[in-house]
């Protein structure tokens, strides 16, 4: 299900997780209610950055909840190891803090 960042503010947000998808392409998600929610544009796209301070910027104005930065690791699968039944998936903290004001 897609959330719009607009209605962001009236939403019970817990957390907003940006996934680093490529090299340079972020996607927010918002968890709410322990369910993860793809953030849309006010357009209704998928609400997506090829830089990740442009989406601290972009979510900054909207939710003032913690924020994630989310890598998926693919060593295992690029040196061939077997399957494993947990993701290789890193969640770092970006904090709640808002950005300073020489990166607005």
């Amino acid at each position: 299900m897609k959330v719009s960042v607009s209605d962001l503010g009236n939403m019970g947000i817990t957390e907003v997780i940006i996934e680093s998808v490529d090299l340079s392409l972020y996607i927010a998600h918002a968890r709410i209610a322990g369910q993860e929610h793809v953030i849309a544009d006010r357009q209704g796209k998928v609400l997506k950055t090829r830089n990740l301070l442009e989406m601290r910027r972009m979510l900054r104005r909207a939710v003032t909840c913690e924020l994630f930065l989310r890598q998926r690791s693919a060593y295992d699968e690029m040196v061939g190891h077997a399957h494993r039944a947990a993701d290789n998936i890193m969640e770092l903290p970006l904090g709640r803090e808002p950005l300073p004001e020489w990166l607005n």
